[in-house]
């Protein structure tokens, strides 16, 4: 387990984990000796109260009084060290699959791409340009009236994100087979215990700590709460949701180019698609999520490729992840735009949450899936960018020219 965890982060020891367990165990045991030395000890004193022997019935009890402290002692570093272990054991990662290769963020691997790169006879322009000059984005006004990196949609623009989202939904719902949800934007912590953001990511999240509630920064902290503490039935499964929510992050940090425009803000849209499988089934499920979340990237027809994270950048709960990344003309390089993970069955059990085998055999664990399907901010982005004529109008692809009932924005 540690020569594994080690793949993803090569500073995990867990020697103190271990140590903390240890002393856990031996404390249990004591606890649990003196409170047998009590219990005997309460009913050798009634015994002797009954056969008058008050003298010995008072010597005891004098006894008993060190056996109650020691308790009280170690139940009281019991509870402390449970606490520690906890701790430690809720700021584990996942454990990666094998299939997952060594690396760090730069050394992911590119497994397909699809379409061609545009090729312009013009030097493209970054979106923020195209944007800011067609009237889609306002990030002036956005920043007066919340700050840096909140986006602000405006005429063609709002409707296009809206219109976007909607098709989304409705393509995952009525194509692909999953349950639509609009789920709550806040959660609280249990939620984001369960998911996997809690408590490592705690400062990345934007809190309402009056009432200890967290604004969501993606749909699955929300979706794979839907059946904490749940038991579901074999034949049920898979279950598969898709919803919709403007997600927040604080995004701490200077990005350079990234910080502008859509690329890296605090505040954007995206559909989520999230499933509970079975252990065997749920990595021909995340082969099934990566095609769903290319399917949207093909019908709007703009170019991406497909790559495989290493352990190194595979986030807190996912044993396997694969992303989507859209091309962006304008500055020459790919965001992903689809992030699809397989979390095994490490969310279900911060959650709790099982299903009972058709076969009557004891219950078991779900599979967690998750991807996005997608992210509006950098669909539009890419949309833009890839569709742009050398006027500074935009040739809208077929389906968004229908979506909007315009063929070119400009």
């Amino acid at each position: 387990m540690e020569r594994r965890l080690r793949r993803r982060d090569p500073g995990i020891d867990l020697k103190p984990i271990l140590a903390r367990d240890e002393e856990r165990r031996r404390l249990s045991a004591r606890a649990d000796e003196l409170r047998r030395k009590q219990n005997e000890a309460s009913e050798a004193m009634a015994r002797l109260a009954r056969e008058g022997k008050a003298a010995e019935r008072d010597a005891l009890r004098e006894e008993l009084k060190g056996v109650a402290a020691e308790r009280k002692a170690v139940e009281e570093r019991l509870q402390a060290v449970e606490r520690e272990l906890e701790a430690a054991l809720l700021a584990l990662p996942n454990v990666p699959h094998d299939s997952v290769p060594d690396g760090t963020k730069e050394e992911k691997v590119a497994l397909r791409s699809w379409g061609e790169k545009p090729q312009f006879p013009f030097s493209p322009k970054h979106h923020v340009a195209l944007a800011q000059a067609l009237g889609l984005l306002d990030l002036e006004r956005a920043a007066k009236v919340t700050g840096a990196r909140f986006p602000m949609y405006t005429g063609d623009g709002a409707r296009l994100e809206f219109a976007l989202l909607h098709w989304m939904m409705e393509l995952h719902a009525r194509e692909h087979g999953y349950t639509p949800v609009l789920p709550p934007i806040l959660a609280n912590r249990a939620s984001f215990v369960t998911s996997g953001q809690f408590p490592k990511f705690a400062s990345e999240v934007y809190a309402c700590p009056e009432d200890e509630l967290f604004l969501n920064p993606t749909a699955e902290a929300l979706l794979v709460n839907l059946h904490r503490d749940e038991v579901l039935a074999e034949e049920d499964l898979p279950r598969k949701y898709v919803a919709y929510t403007p997600c927040f992050r604080r995004e701490a940090g200077t990005y350079g180019e990234e910080g502008r425009g859509l690329i890296r803000v605090h505040q954007f849209n995206k559909v989520e698609l999230f499933q509970y499988t079975t252990p065997e089934t749920s990595y021909g499920a995340l082969e099934e999520l990566v095609r769903q979340a290319e399917a949207v990237l093909q019908r709007l027809g703009l170019h991406y490729r497909v790559t495989l994270l290493p352990a190194g950048d595979l986030a807190q709960q996912a044993a396997k992840t694969i992303d989507v990344e859209v091309w962006l003309p304008g500055q020459g390089r790919y965001y992903e735009v689809s992030s699809c993970s397989n979390c095994e069955d490490y969310q279900a059990r911060r959650g709790n949450i099982r299903y009972r085998p058709a076969d009557g055999g004891k219950l078991r664990y779900v599979h967690t899936l998750n991807g996005s399907a997608l992210a509006t901010s950098r669909l539009f982005a890419a949309i833009l960018e890839q569709n742009q004529r050398e006027d500074g109008t935009v040739a809208l692809p077929p389906l968004v020219a229908d979506l909007l009932g315009k063929p070119v924005l400009g």
